[in-house]
């Protein structure tokens, strides 16, 4: 059995092979496509519960549920819209996907009522095309430069929410939420003008066993506790989200005397000051196997900052105090979930568990916006933070028994040719290499997957027994 060259592949490794400028390019107009997408969806978040009184029938449910509906149709078509593209095309997809999202857009836009703005956030969020773009971006992408696409990926969505928040504030005292929802429209039509005048199109359609989910497979996921903590976490963690911007916005105002006009200045240094410190704990939980008292530490970072809101409300110092405690816990949380889903899926089970655990992101922010407004009706605004405090302290419970992850990595394999009838045989013979924890072999694709534990076996080392193991001499 003879491998490809160069012999091994990797997602987190290759020194001989740089980038190409195509990839380059991909992965450049594809973080712009996704990042315009999100700036759209949350430039609402600061300010849509302070204006949106001015539509009619508006109500605190309402309101919340208007914040959050996107979610909704978000989660129902991700994985549809994901396994679409494999029969239609990745840009087609993505296409559809955005003037969806600019026609909800547009009827937001326009909306004089309440029910029309939530039928435009609904409309915007059935342009679900996160996994289209994953999908192209592996499409396109070498492996050993996957996690680096992925990361550019991850880094551009940041920085778009970190954008949105200070843009969305400002742009609403200059240009009304309608202003905003029209922006949103314009960003979506430069995002298909990127899409076919800057991204390469692939020469060909790829399954992507370790990025796109496999219905059979879903019961599977589902039965793995491990695998619904992390899908329980990032839920959590995004009804956390939505159901504080509901709250947060009026609190600034009505209760710690911050002018709605500088809210912008208020989000931005938060958010700075936030991301930098984020990166020491991140680098310990990574770098020094310190995983879960990190992960554990940012939820209980939530806890005090939620509690702190709920008794500091009238304190500008105190409301900005606790925002960055939770920007910093967010921030954590949210690097570290996806880095958690990957050291504790099964190979053959990777794809699914990814779709499972972004579908579940879309419906914490559907359930925290409708919860929101709810809870603000019934409870006021100290009940809508203590309620979400509970929330977390549940949410530190069920990760509490959760076991500290393997540090593990992760080895993709082309192979010039294999069959089923050869394919478990070469996969005994990986399973062999001490420090190999795991191999899946997908024959339709020549593709091995081999997990391993870079503390037992260094990763050069193993490039060289993977390959006498496969094509010995």
């Amino acid at each position: 059995m003879n491998i490809r060259q160069p012999t091994t592949m990797t997602q987190k490794q290759n020194t001989s092979s740089a980038m190409t400028s195509l990839e380059k390019r991909s992965i450049a107009g594809l973080s712009s496509i996704f990042a315009l997408r999100m700036l759209g969806l949350f430039m609402i978040l600061p300010v849509f519960s302070l204006a949106a009184t001015q539509y009619n029938g508006a109500t605190p449910i309402l309101i919340g549920l208007a914040i959050g509906a996107y979610g909704l149709t978000q989660a129902l078509l991700q994985i549809p819209f994901g396994m679409l593209s494999d029969r239609i095309g990745r840009k087609r997809v993505i296409t559809i996907g955005l003037l969806l999202f600019a026609a909800g857009s547009i009827v937001a836009a326009t909306a004089d009522s309440i029910y029309m703005v939530i039928a435009g956030r609904l409309l915007q969020g059935s342009g679900a095309i996160a996994a289209a773009i994953m999908a192209l971006t592996a499409d396109l992408t070498r492996d050993e430069h996957r996690t680096k696409a992925m990361a550019s990926i991850g880094i551009s969505i940041g920085l778009s929410f970190s954008v949105a928040l200070a843009a969305g504030a400002a742009l609403e005292h200059w240009v009304g939420l309608s202003g905003i929802f029209w922006s949103t429209a314009v960003l979506a039509l430069v995002g298909i003008a990127i899409l076919h005048l800057w991204v390469p199109t692939p020469t060909r359609l790829m399954s992507h066993r370790d990025m796109e989910p496999v219905p059979k497979q879903f019961l599977k996921v589902f039965r793995n506790p491990d695998i619904m903590r992390m899908v329980f976490s990032i839920m959590i963690l995004h009804c956390l989200l939505t159901i504080n911007f509901y709250a947060l916005p009026i609190a600034l105002l009505q209760h710690a005397g911050l002018p709605k006009d500088q809210h912008a200045l208020a989000y931005l240094p938060i958010l700075v000051l936030a991301f930098i410190a984020m990166v020491p704990f991140i680098i310990i939980a990574e770098k020094y196997r310190k995983m879960k008292p990190v992960f554990l530490g940012a939820i209980v970072t939530l806890i005090i900052a939620e509690l702190g809101w709920s008794q500091l409300s009238y304190s500008i110092a105190g409301m900005l105090f606790c925002l960055w405690l939770f920007f910093t816990a967010f921030n954590i949380l949210e690097a570290s979930l996806p880095s958690l889903m990957s050291k504790l899926s099964p190979l053959a089970n990777k794809g699914t568990a990814m779709g499972i655990y972004s579908t579940a992101q879309f419906v914490g922010a559907f359930i925290g916006g409708a919860s929101g407004g709810l809870i603000f009706s019934q409870l006021g605004m100290s009940g809508v933070f203590i309620a979400a405090a509970v929330l977390s302290a549940i949410w530190l419970l069920i990760v509490l028994p959760m076991k500290p992850p393997k540090h593990l990595s992760t080895r993709i394999i082309h192979l010039q040719s294999v069959s089923t009838s050869n394919a478990n045989g070469i996969a005994q013979q990986l399973n062999t290499i001490k420090g190999v924890i795991e191999t899946v072999i997908v024959v339709e694709e020549s593709v091995a997957y081999v997990k391993f534990s870079p503390d037992e076996i260094d990763s050069d080392v193993l490039d060289e027994l993977i390959a006498q193991a496969i094509h010995p001499s």
